[in-house]
């Protein structure tokens, strides 16, 4: 069975971005892996003519706190979408498990709340390694995935 790689888009059907601004939260948590999708989020974004002003990007201690900071930016800023990015390694308990639920839950929850597409660009992990695999490595990285997504939902 082929495994996805999360890097690969047709950049010849992607609409341009030079008029959209983009909100990223990223978490903190898991951060070499965060810092990975976020700059491959941002790299993609400015490939597809975003403009760097036009790309804000706030960062949060926890990946459950990337709710309460893409709600913020919802209500405080002018944005055309947002992209949440977050790492969820799973661990001995089942907190992982109540993370996850919780950011996936609360993200569904604001994309039925606002006009604009709110991306949900959360990995989650048996491992570290899986997450690395995610984040640049053998599976291409996720924050190009969300980026592609945030593009095309703004003209969806």
């Amino acid at each position: 069975m082929e495994t996805e790689n999360l890097s690969f888009y047709n950049k010849d059907a992607m609409p341009s971005a030079s008029k959209m601004c983009f909100g990223i939260v990223v978490s903190e948590g898991n951060k070499e892996i965060t810092c990975s999708m976020l700059q491959a989020c941002v790299d993609t974004l400015l490939e597809n003519e975003a403009l760097e002003e036009n790309i804000r990007i706030k960062t949060v201690p926890s990946a459950f706190d990337l709710v309460y900071a893409a709600h913020q930016m919802m209500l405080r800023d002018e944005l055309d979408a947002i992209i949440v990015l977050g790492c969820v390694i799973r661990g001995e308990t089942k907190h992982a498990e109540y993370i996850c639920q919780g950011v996936s839950t609360g993200i569904a929850q604001l994309n039925t709340q606002s006009t604009n597409p709110i991306i949900f660009g959360l990995i989650t992990a048996d491992n570290k390694e899986q997450a690395l695999a995610r984040s640049g490595g053998n599976r291409g990285n996720k924050g190009v995935q969300a980026a592609v997504s945030a593009i095309r939902m703004v003209k969806f």
